[in-house]
């Protein structure tokens, strides 16, 4: 079978590709009107998400026999259309995982304890120590919302904390144990002291959190999103900043994520959230690491490969 590689992947994809016998095209710098072109002599896509995976684009891939996406994320990929004509597609979650989970926790804990803050005053030679004081994570319960592999590696990442665990999942159950207690979306609100959301954008998820469920919480929470921006807007997470509902909010995914195409009102709203002590962002990096760049080439491969050789 023929590959195109349209993404830039980390290079073992390729010799394990090779190695199963399938012929490898890396071509990361190839542009959507030149995939058009050609994707009709290839049997598998491999992909991040440069490329929407839709109809206009899969209609001219004749060969198609698989998908592999090297990640999570699967809004950008017409599933409707592959479903149809028996396209096959795989996407390597279980590859950055436990990226996500550490990054998640990592972000908290710095948000807690005033980390980029307290660094920036010293380098500067300043050295407060009471304005820095810092938040515990020990004692307090914490709400995960999408319990598949990222809410599931969050959970474990958290056992050695010594915090109560509730998870909940519309689409799963039994998955409770010792250390997580699966519950209901009612007693997140009512229970939790932070809310982690790991949930894929669907229309379901897409403006999730509005501020008429926000304030349905009892207590105000902290907010960690590491799934998808669009869950909730830079417009609601500020009115629930400002009205205390959120007592600090950890994102490393924005509701848009490319600065030059912001509207006047998304560099308002924007500028609001960046000055603010008790946000704390990263680049949309979280499974973004060195191990997980190989990992998710393996997971994909090894799902390949377990379907058609």
């Amino acid at each position: 079978m023929k590959v195109l590689i349209i993404d830039e992947m980390h290079l073992s994809i390729i010799p394990l590709l090779e190695k199963d016998g399938f012929e490898v095209d890396y071509n990361p710098e190839i542009k959507r009107e030149e995939i058009m072109e050609i994707v009709h002599e290839y049997e598998g896509l491999i992909i991040r998400s440069k490329t929407p995976m839709d109809r206009p684009l899969l209609q001219k891939a004749t060969k198609l026999r698989f998908i592999g996406r090297a990640g999570a994320g699967l809004d950008k990929i017409d599933l409707e259309y592959l479903e149809e004509k028996g396209i096959h597609l795989f996407h390597a979650a279980e590859g950055n995982k436990d990226a996500v989970g550490e990054q998640a926790i990592g972000m908290l804990l710095a948000l807690f304890n005033h980390i980029g803050k307290a660094d920036q005053e010293v380098r500067k030679g300043i050295w407060k120590r009471e304005d820095n004081r810092g938040e515990e994570l020990q004692g307090k319960t914490v709400g995960i919302i999408g319990y598949g592999n990222m809410g599931s590696a969050m959970a474990k990442k958290l056992t050695g904390f010594d915090v109560r665990i509730l998870a909940y999942d519309k689409y799963k159950s039994s998955f409770g144990n010792e250390f997580v207690e699966e519950t209901d979306f009612q007693s997140i609100l009512e229970e939790s002291d932070i809310v982690s959301m790991h949930v894929p954008l669907t229309p379901e998820t897409r403006d999730f959190f509005t501020l008429v469920v926000l304030k349905k919480f009892r207590k105000p929470i902290y907010l960690i999103n590491t799934a998808r921006g669009e869950i909730i807007s830079f417009e609601t997470l500020n009115q629930a900043l400002d009205l205390g509902i959120l007592k600090g909010a950890v994102l490393d995914v924005l509701e848009n994520e490319k600065f030059n195409t912001y509207s006047p009102e998304q560099k308002v709203e924007f500028s609001k959230l960046a000055a603010r002590e008790n946000v704390i962002f990263s680049p949309h990096i979280a499974g973004w690491t060195h191990q997980s760049y190989v990992k998710i080439n393996e997971v994909l491969v090894e799902k390949i490969r377990q379907s058609f050789l």
